[in-house]
């Protein structure tokens, strides 16, 4: 019974230490701070759970304004008093969920986007220990799962819907459906949280999903860096021609 616990955790940590190297070789740690747009992170928070790679969510709670009910990642504005992303995106997780930051490892902070709102969204990820229990806000989230992660490279429902960004390009957004055993629900993620946890997942598998992507796949840092910043460009351009 003993070395069977033993094998365990050295296999959790073989998955855990495997995820660490393919995720910093895809960390752009302050690259796009410089970008003068309303700045925003999110924490993507990854944990070993039953022998597979594993990454949290919130639902947002209905009192919420903005996107009530929706799926994502805890997150939010940067305040004054935040030092980076990093420290956005562990405020807002413990102010969500109770997760204090000395519960997570950060490993590093991956691509950008720029979100519909034109706030640039940096996605930081960390590891949490699969016994974290989540206390979660009521006045921002209504509940909190996981999901493996390689549902975001072969899922079982998957939809790519079509929408018009702000560059005025058409492009195809993702949704997930994942029916969460745990909780006897099914969980739509779809938008700008579908696309980091796909990124994620291309990231740490460096498998070609069962679905299209907009990256070029063999030089997956360099093209989501060009995504980025022909968005930025454009929607620069756009004010300069409103003045």
């Amino acid at each position: 019974m003993e070395a069977a616990g033993c094998w365990a955790n050295r296999r959790r940590k073989s998955i855990k230490d495997k995820a660490k190297i393919s995720l910093r070789n895809y960390d752009v740690g302050d690259k796009f701070s410089h970008l003068p747009l309303t700045k925003a992170s999110v924490l993507m928070p990854l944990m070993v759970k039953d022998e597979k790679l594993h990454v949290l969510f919130t639902v947002r709670s209905m009192k919420l304004r903005r996107s009530p009910g929706e799926v994502c990642f805890p997150g939010g504005k940067s305040e004054a008093t935040d030092r980076d992303e990093i420290a956005t995106a562990l405020r807002e997780a413990k102010e969500e969920v109770g997760l204090c930051p000395e519960q997570v490892e950060v490993i590093c902070r991956l691509v950008p986007r720029i979100d519909k709102m034109g706030s640039l969204i940096t996605p930081v990820a960390g590891f949490i220990d699969d016994s974290f229990q989540a206390c979660p806000n009521p006045e921002e989230v209504s509940a909190v799962f996981v999901v493996p992660l390689d549902y975001f490279i072969n899922p079982v429902k998957y939809t790519a819907l079509p929408y018009r960004a702000s560059d005025g390009v058409s492009h195809w957004m993702h949704s997930f459906v994942y029916d969460d055993p745990e909780h006897n629900t099914s969980y739509e993620i779809w938008g700008l949280t579908a696309h980091f946890a796909v990124f994620l997942a291309l990231v740490i598998f460096g498998e070609r999903p069962t679905f299209d992507v907009e990256y070029d796949l063999d030089n997956l840092i360099s093209s989501s860096e060009d995504s980025l910043l022909a968005l930025y460009k454009t929607q620069h351009e756009k004010r300069k021609s409103r003045l």
